[in-house]
């Protein structure tokens, strides 16, 4: 029997997959805004639960363990009140991997604001010493900003397929334009004799960014896209955050609070070696998807980014 019914959406095998899993038929209703490779859609389950499934291609041997992973980091930080969606299963076909999470009705932060940001940093002050899977954040945006390898970082080090991935692409950036690679440079510089990082207790979202905020009458009700959480320092949230003030100077106060918690907690070499990383990754970004008109800006911003921490360090 057909369990589902089939819009454009991810394979018919990752919906018999999801609906085998959680024993009710699948309805899908539409696409939701953002996501990459077949992204998020909204669904119905037995006719009547509404959530939301989120379908990546399967990347490596260890994807779907990687995504059991991160349900139990939901699990767990839900229970500490934390404000991201219940999982309500996980899965794999032969090609891809898939996750089903409660819908929220509620919509993306289209932009930042003073408000908003000061309830971004209570929550992820919720992070604070909640530390339960590995997936070290921290120690790998050391190697990224110093541009070490995983073999030269020491032999206990374990970095997951997709943290090696991207510091292997970071490794190139240098090689894109002058202006890319005098701003490298400029990161190294900065992150010149930075040691290595000390174990950190908290929980990492690693990608604290408007897309991943949903809000309803100006309150935060939920952070999304919680796949990548791991282990490391929060300061690693506040710096993503701190990225997305930059383009509206109504920000800079908030931003400069934000400053002033990141240094709290890592110093002044620490948060260079996070907004070194912070930048590497927007970089990297916009240039594999072939974002060429938006790179500029990037550099324009990071080298801000580097000034401002300059003057407060």
């Amino acid at each position: 029997m057909n369990r589902f019914s089939r819009p454009e959406g991810p394979p018919a095998e990752v919906l018999e997959d999801v609906a085998g899993v959680v024993g009710a038929e699948v309805t899908l209703v539409g696409r939701l805004p953002g996501g990459l490779h077949v992204g998020a859609m909204r669904v119905v389950l037995a006719g009547t639960v509404h959530a939301v499934l989120k379908t990546v291609p399967r990347a490596h041997p260890g994807h779907l363990d990687e995504t059991s992973r991160a349900r139990r980091v939901v699990e767990h930080m839900r229970r500490r009140g934390y404000p991201t969606p219940a999982w309500l299963g996980v899965g794999a076909t032969a090609t891809h991997v898939w996750h089903l999470m409660e819908f929220v009705d509620a919509a993306s932060a289209s932009e930042l604001s003073p408000s908003l940001i000061g309830q971004l940093m209570q929550i992820i002050e919720l992070q604070a010493g909640q530390v339960s899977e590995p997936y070290d954040h921290w120690s790998y945006a050391w190697r990224v900003a110093m541009g070490r390898d995983a073999t030269v970082a020491g032999p206990d080090v374990v970095e997951t397929p997709e943290q090696s991935s991207l510091r292997r692409a970071i490794a190139g950036l240098p090689g894109y334009s002058s202006a890319v690679s005098a701003l490298v440079e400029r990161l190294r510089r900065a992150c010149a004799d930075a040691p290595p990082p000390p174990e950190a207790p908290d929980m990492v979202h690693a990608d604290v960014n408007p897309g991943n905020v949903l809000v309803r009458d100006g309150a935060v009700v939920a952070v999304v896209d919680i796949g990548y959480a791991g282990s490391g320092t929060r300061a690693t949230d506040l710096t993503t955050l701190l990225w997305h003030t930059f383009q509206d100077p109504a920000l800079d106060g908030a931003r400069g609070r934000l400053w002033t918690k990141i240094l709290d907690l890592v110093g002044g070499k620490g948060a260079a070696v996070l907004t070194a990383t912070q930048i590497l990754h927007q970089l990297e970004f916009f240039i594999r998807h072939e974002r060429h008109d938006v790179v500029s800006g990037v550099v324009s911003r990071g080298h801000r980014a580097l000034d401002e921490l300059n003057t407060l360090r």
